[in-house]
């Protein structure tokens, strides 16, 4: 398994490890940022008009044909 290792990016879109104790190697990798404050906060909003009836019989269409 591949390892994952928490990072911050500063506002030059550097990224540094935390906790890490030594810099990064050199390379490429994977960054998946985690949801920011706003994000989290809309979530539930949005999640009355997700959960209407109405939402998933709009969307039928895209759902495979059993």
């Amino acid at each position: 398994m591949l390892p994952t290792i928490e990072v911050e990016i500063d506002a030059q879109g550097q990224v540094h490890p935390v906790g890490l104790g030594k810099p990064l190697p050199a390379g490429r990798a994977l960054l998946t940022p985690l949801a920011n404050e706003e994000s989290l906060l809309s979530e539930s909003v949005l999640a009355e008009d997700w959960l209407k009836p109405s939402e998933d019989e709009a969307w039928t269409y895209l759902q495979p044909v059993r």
